[in-house]
This record gives C-alpha cells, structure tokens and sequence, in this order.
C-alpha cells in the first residue's frame, strides 16, 4: 500500500495558524478606517449597464435596482489586501514561496484600484476600465511574473499525475500566464453576490493551505491561512445584506494568488476541480456570449454568471449564496482527493 508522509512540528503549526489569526485581526482593525473614508467620500459602485456576455444586463439591473439604490462603497478589497502585505512583510517573507504571490497580490490589486476608481467615478462615461486594457495590464503584470517563476526560482516542469514532471522548460511562463489570468477573471465572475466569492475563496485558499502542507511549504500554508483569516473578516461585513463590497482591488488580486499559488505547489491539475464553481460560472458566461452570437440574441441562462440565473428563476440571494459555499466545500475536498491520490507512492 503506497503511503504519505507529512512531517510538521507543533511549531510549524502554531506560527501557521497564528498567521491566519494575526490576518483576521488586523482586517478587524483596519475595516472602521476603510468604512469611515468608503462612506465619507462615497466609493460607491455603479451599476453596470452592459451585461457579461453581451448585450444590455436589463435581468441583473432589475434584480439589484434596489441594491444599487442603498449606495454600498466598493474597494473594501482594500483590507485584505492590506493585512495580507503587512502579516506577510513582517512574519512571513520567503524568497522561494511568499515573494512571488504576494507580489501578484499586490500587483493585481493596484490594477484593480485603478479600475474601481474609474468605476465610483465614471471616467470617461463607462463604469470601469475597458476589458482590453484592464487585459493587456493584468497580463503584462502575470508575465512578468511568469519570467520570475522560470528564470529565478527555477521551475522548469510541471507535474501530472501517472506521468511525473513533464519537462516543458520556458513555455512554463506561458502555462503560468494562462494559469493566473484565467483564474483571475474566473474568481471575478463569481464577485456578484453579498457573501458569494468571500465564502468561496475560504474553501479554495483552506485547500491550498493543505496542499501546502503536506508539501512541506509552510510559509506557503502560512500565506494561505493569512488569506483565509482576512477573508473571514471581510465576509462577516459582506454577507446579506452586504456592508460593503471587494470590488475589482479584492477579486482580481486574490485570483491571481490563488492561480500563482496553484503553479507554485504543482497542482494545476487540481485547480479547476478545486475552483470548480469558478469554472462554471466562467462557462455560463461563455455559454450565452456564444448564444447571443450564434443564435440572433437567444441566451440559454437568462442571466449570466449563471448565479444571476438562479437570482432570476426566483432563488433568493441567500439560498443561491449559500448553496454555491456548499458546492465550492465539496470541490474542494474533491480536489484534495485527487491531489492526495496524484502524489502517493
């Protein structure tokens, strides 16, 4: 019988989870700075007109007019990211496995902030960022990335399971950005309820705090758990009726770190079942663009993310909410599964 060894010392795990709790208080903290200048300086997010999968979203404007109406400040991605940065600046900074996701944390949340800006203020008539350039940036950004994952730390193959590592050499830049902007814009789609991709994120980065773990990665595990201590905070302010929301600064950069953090243990053969609920919300999206395009304006789902369909077949938004939670728990113990099968022996 093939077997798996795991060697951790109550030291690793103390600091591990001290990580995790160092993160949710310190959001705790800063949350009433942020809420205080959200509502003093009115961040708050517009509704956008145009819908995901083209075509104007008149079934999601109805369903949130009144959300829309009650003025709730975005950017609270803020907070997370911000305790994330100071726990891992001053417990837990490792060249080999913190630099590289916090720095497309960072990175992804700063082009956010950019996004969101121009959201609360309308630039130049639209509500956001064009996708194009938010794209061509977001990309530029991950590749950089990319050439610090191949030519620093090294990697140059990636492993499948029955196979072992497969030798691609610098094409794992392009899998890397594949990876990550693709996540990105996944855990983005899924940002459309009080409470939905907060919750979600919490089972994916609890997940990834394992894999982690039992590749003796601690400082990994540790960056895993100072996101999902955060992402506890951020959720008790964010389920229904939503205090406020992550906008683009909260969903594009903790995206990019979970697809970093997916290459950097190996396991990108395990993301899209871990992130499962992130897949098919992207695949609904895909659907009906492809149905509009194809089929004279018909859409399959009649609304996209497919959690707006849902929202539109008469769910409440809590019961939607809560039941993709429990889709996303159950993907991830699968994925977990399937990971701990792929590295026995």
């Amino acid at each position: 019988m093939n077997t798996l060894h795991i060697a951790i010392t109550a030291d690793n795990l103390i600091q591990m989870l001290s990580l995790g709790f160092f993160g949710f208080v310190l959001s705790m903290l800063i949350t009433p700075l942020y809420t205080t200048n959200a509502y003093k300086y009115q961040w708050w997010k517009r509704q956008r007109t145009d819908a995901w999968s083209g075509g104007k979203a008149a079934v999601y404007q109805k369903l949130h007019a009144a959300k829309h109406a009650r003025n709730i400040p975005t950017m609270a991605g803020l907070i997370f990211v911000s305790a994330i940065t100071i726990v891992t600046l001053f417990g837990n900074l490792s060249r080999g496995q913190t630099w590289l996701p916090l720095a497309g944390l960072v990175g992804a949340g700063l082009l956010g902030v950019a996004d969101d800006i121009m959201n609360i203020r309308s630039t130049g008539g639209v509500a956001g960022m064009s996708a194009r350039l938010k794209f061509g940036l977001h990309s530029l950004l991950v590749l950089a990335g990319g050439w610090w994952f191949y030519a620093k730390l090294g990697v140059h193959s990636i492993y499948l399971p029955g196979v072992g590592d497969w030798h691609i050499g610098v094409f794992i830049i392009a899998l890397f950005w594949l990876v990550v902007v693709s996540t990105a814009i996944s855990v983005n789609f899924s940002d459309g309820l009080d409470g939905l991709a907060g919750g979600l994120l919490t089972s994916s980065f609890m997940a990834y705090a394992i894999i982690a773990v039992v590749e003796q990665k601690f400082a990994l595990a540790g960056f895993c758990l100072t996101v999902l201590g955060t992402l506890l905070s951020y959720t008790w302010f964010n389920i229904y009726p939503a205090r406020f929301f992550m906008g683009d600064v909260g969903a594009f950069a903790l995206g990019t770190a979970l697809g970093i953090i997916a290459v950097q243990t190996d396991t990108v053969y395990v993301l899209p079942i871990i992130g499962a609920v992130y897949v098919v919300e992207t695949g609904s999206v895909i659907i009906n663009r492809l149905s509009r395009k194809l089929r004279h304006g018909k859409k399959v789902f009649l609304s996209s993310p497919i959690h707006h369909h849902f929202e539109a077949i008469g769910w409440p938004e809590t019961k939607v909410t809560m039941r993709f939670w429990i889709l996303g728990q159950v993907a991830s113990v699968l994925g977990l599964i399937v990971f701990l099968m792929g590295r026995q022996g």
